[in-house]
């Protein structure tokens, strides 16, 4: 869940931006991403991207590292030549996964969270000679991110749950490991409780963290 959802910010805030830009191009592939996604039941997400979207990528790097070598960088070319589709461990291609996905709600996060900030913050800030990008970065974005950051925090707490639906690829979570317990010993009732327990008391102190950090940022002026 900390891989992912930290590959998922990056995604999320990249596709955010591209949902407001002034790029026709960057925009519709911003959006597409993002409905596409968004239209997509989870669990199928997760076998598309895992066992066809990962093997996919791996070909593209292959046919790259080929292209590399005819061009004369055989070092570079090298490395995605020798990337191997049976290489890739199902708990990468599962974090991948969960990044992709959650990447396209978290651009939704981001993408309110820039807009909520009020026009005259890029004026002013334009006026006092600062590049578009400069004062993305330096004052609208920390303003975002500040307001978005419970939004955030939830997202984080939806992820950690829905992670245990990486058992589906036989990743080693403790979904997994308490399936495989059960099937091995038929204790299901000790071992599901125990499972349930441990993600109710994961996700209740996340959002106790969240609630905390919700009231100190209002507490703080917000």
């Amino acid at each position: 869940t900390l891989s992912a959802f930290g590959v998922a910010l990056v995604l999320g805030l990249l596709a955010g931006l591209g949902r407001i830009s002034r790029n026709v191009v960057i925009k519709n592939l911003a959006t597409l991403y993002v409905e596409m996604i968004r239209g997509i039941p989870m669990l199928v997400l997760i076998f598309f991207i895992a066992l066809v979207g990962v093997p996919t990528m791996v070909t593209g790097l292959n046919q790259l590292g080929a292209w590399l070598n005819n061009a004369g960088v055989p070092w570079l070319g090298g490395v995605f030549s020798g990337i191997d589709n049976k290489n890739v461990s199902m708990s990468l291609r599962a974090i991948v996964a969960l990044s992709v996905t959650y990447g396209a709600f978290l651009a939704e996060i981001f993408r309110a969270g820039i807009q909520s900030i009020g026009r005259g913050q890029m004026e002013a800030a334009r006026s006092q000679g600062m590049s578009y990008g400069q004062a993305m970065r330096y004052v609208i974005l920390p303003q975002a991110v500040r307001n978005v950051l419970p939004a955030l925090g939830n997202d984080f707490v939806s992820m950690l749950k829905d992670s245990s639906l990486v058992s589906v690829l036989a990743v080693r979570d403790i979904t997994q490991v308490a399936k495989l317990y059960a099937g091995h010993s038929f204790r299901y009732q000790e071992a599901y409780i125990t499972l349930a327990v441990l993600y109710l008391s994961m996700t209740v102190i996340l959002s106790m963290g969240v609630k905390f950090l919700e009231k100190r940022y209002q507490g703080n002026g917000h």
